[in-house]
């Protein structure tokens, strides 16, 4: 897995480089709490399913270029319930378009099979992915800021398999005829992305 924590521009710049040829990315962030009135964010994480990138927030890193990665209208920016992100990105002025959010997706594939919807549960059908979520309750107001190797593998491993998941999905929508009902359940949710 090609990894990259990202702290000085020439980083920033490079990760830019190499996402901004791709035609969808994950993305993912991880917070202090649920919501962005009293939350922050710690960082933002993006792959490409190859390249991966940790922006550590929690150090003083800015976004640079990267806000423009997540503006452009000609890259699907793929997240497991976006308003989440979305919320917290908005509340830093950053804006997203172009956004697959997989757990909706998943929502409309699984309606009435009685099946949870989560990223886990959801990487575990698709690819049978084990994730590992005991290092979220590390993340919370007391945390000293500092990305270890562990806690790098854990965020990152919320987006490293988003693009082929969006791309299993999308297949899935397409054979059941369930993207107009993809769309309308976006609506409903008023996101605007």
């Amino acid at each position: 897995m090609n990894v990259l924590v990202a702290r000085t521009t020439e980083q920033i710049d490079l990760a830019f480089s190499q996402l901004s040829a791709a035609t969808v990315v994950g993305c993912d962030t991880e917070t202090s709490s649920l919501n962005p009135r009293f939350g922050k964010m710690f960082s933002i994480q993006f792959s490409d399913g190859e390249f991966n990138l940790l922006v550590p927030l929690s150090e003083g890193v800015q976004l640079g270029r990267l806000g423009e990665l997540l503006a452009d209208e000609s890259i699907i920016k793929i997240f497991h319930n976006a308003k989440f992100d979305l919320d917290f990105l908005g509340a830093v002025g950053v804006k997203v378009n172009n956004v697959f959010d997989t757990m909706i997706a998943e929502r409309v594939l699984t309606r009435g099979a009685n099946q949870s919807a989560s990223l886990a549960e959801t990487l575990y059908r698709y690819f049978a992915v084990d994730l590992e979520k005991s290092h979220r309750s590390k993340f919370n107001k007391s945390w000293d800021g500092v990305w270890t190797e562990e806690l790098v593998d854990y965020a990152l491993s919320d987006v490293t398999h988003l693009p082929a998941l969006m791309r299993e999905q999308e297949s899935w929508m397409e054979k059941l005829v369930l993207h107009e009902e993809y769309e309308q359940q976006v609506a409903r949710l008023d996101i605007s992305f």
